[in-house]
């Protein structure tokens, strides 16, 4: 690029200004800067009114605050005598170059919005998404933070997020709770039945409807088992899980039920 010319063409620009081109230019501001104010109040009422995301408001309001800025920016060269085909020109290779070097951040930053129009989960849900698992501290415009079981924050891409299988284990108010246990096949199973049901009427965290249920699940090679489903608010899952499995250990035991495990019986036979 020629220096000199660079120069040349600034100082021809810089020489064709007047004094009214310049107060012109500076009223035109002012109009452009008190439209911009009102525009800026009319859509923060609106989102006001509307059901949508906090950060999602606020990040439509900073997009349609810099596309103003752009506008302006460009009014304003028109009214000082600037050739503003050249400016488009120009913010249009930038964008295009801006676009391309954060291809993948733009990306995070649709999956996000997305994410926060959609809702398909909330702060505090417990969730597996983006090929993680934990409990929902922040949702993001690009990354969304997962707090896990051991106290370590996860921040998923969005894009991960909005691309796989969300399962949010919070949405509803109650959870059900499966747990697989195994009885001999010496024990009937009446009786095994009869020591779950005893082990579940002990915690009342354990829901009455829908009904405890207890089914023969299959016939092992050394052992029978068994399903346990009972119902439970999505608060108390994790304790119910817990403290039914040591209570059926202790009800079998007290209905003299055994819980076997792998095991061969070799019988020595004489000829």
């Amino acid at each position: 690029m020629d220096v000199n010319a660079t120069i040349s063409s600034a100082a021809g620009i810089l020489g064709s200004l007047t004094l009214t081109g310049v107060l012109s230019a500076l009223l035109t501001l002012l109009v452009c800067l008190l439209i911009k104010k009102i525009v800026m109040t009319i859509f923060t009422k609106a989102f006001a009114r509307t059901k949508l995301d906090a950060q999602l408001s606020k990040a439509i309001l900073k997009a349609v605050d810099a596309i103003l800025w752009v506008v302006i920016i460009l009014i304003v060269c028109d009214a000082l005598g600037i050739n503003i085909t050249s400016l488009l020109a120009l913010f249009s290779v930038v964008g295009l170059a801006f676009s391309l070097a954060l291809q993948d951040s733009l990306s995070n930053l649709a999956s996000g919005i997305m994410l926060l129009a959609s809702h398909p989960f909330k702060i505090g849900d417990y969730v597996e998404a983006g090929g993680q698992e934990g409990t929902v501290r922040n949702i993001g415009i690009i990354h969304t933070v997962l707090a896990t079981v051991d106290n370590k924050l996860i921040h998923v891409p969005n894009s991960s997020i909005s691309s796989g299988k969300i399962i949010n284990y919070s949405s509803e108010p109650t959870r059900r709770v499966d747990i697989t246990v195994s009885a001999s096949y010496d024990d009937s199973t009446e009786k095994v039945r009869a020591a779950i049901l005893d082990a579940v009427a002990q915690n009342d965290m354990i829901l009455s409807d829908p009904a405890p249920v207890v089914l023969l699940g299959e016939y092992g090679p050394s052992a029978i088992s068994y399903t346990v489903r009972v119902w439970t608010k999505n608060a108390n899952y994790w304790p119910v899980n817990g403290a039914l499995k040591e209570a059926i250990r202790e009800s079998f035991a007290k209905h003299g039920v055994r819980m076997t495990y792998n095991h061969v019986n070799v019988h020595l036979m004489k000829d």
